[in-house]
């Protein structure tokens, strides 16, 4: 009987355990090849990850012309809280934006 009661336990706790993260799947996915003026994509997995992205050629003058990237990710950590973080990629480097991350 111990044992039953043992097993029973063991397998609710490992039949609650969160599945892996290599079996999320895709639930949405977008992607528009602007081609050189730039582009834009987004997706949703079931892990409840989710990213967008946009890029737009910017011309800095004197023939000097390069994409400017603008998006966001979030994702669930360890804690349960959902993380998001907006970002900004330019002449400028990458710049992160978000309340979990310090500021320099």
């Amino acid at each position: 009987m111990k044992f039953a009661v043992v097993f029973a336990a063991v397998l609710a706790v490992a039949l609650a355990a969160p599945a892996d993260e290599r079996d999320a799947q895709v639930l949405k996915y977008e992607n528009d090849n602007l081609g050189v003026d730039g582009y834009n994509f987004q997706y949703e997995t079931s892990n409840n990850i989710n990213r967008a992205e946009t890029a737009e050629l910017k011309n800095f003058g004197d023939d000097v012309a390069a994409l400017v990237v603008r998006g966001s990710y979030s994702y669930t950590g360890p804690d349960g809280q959902v993380y998001t973080v907006n970002y900004v990629a330019d002449e400028n480097g990458f710049q992160p934006e978000a309340p979990h991350i310090p500021r320099l």
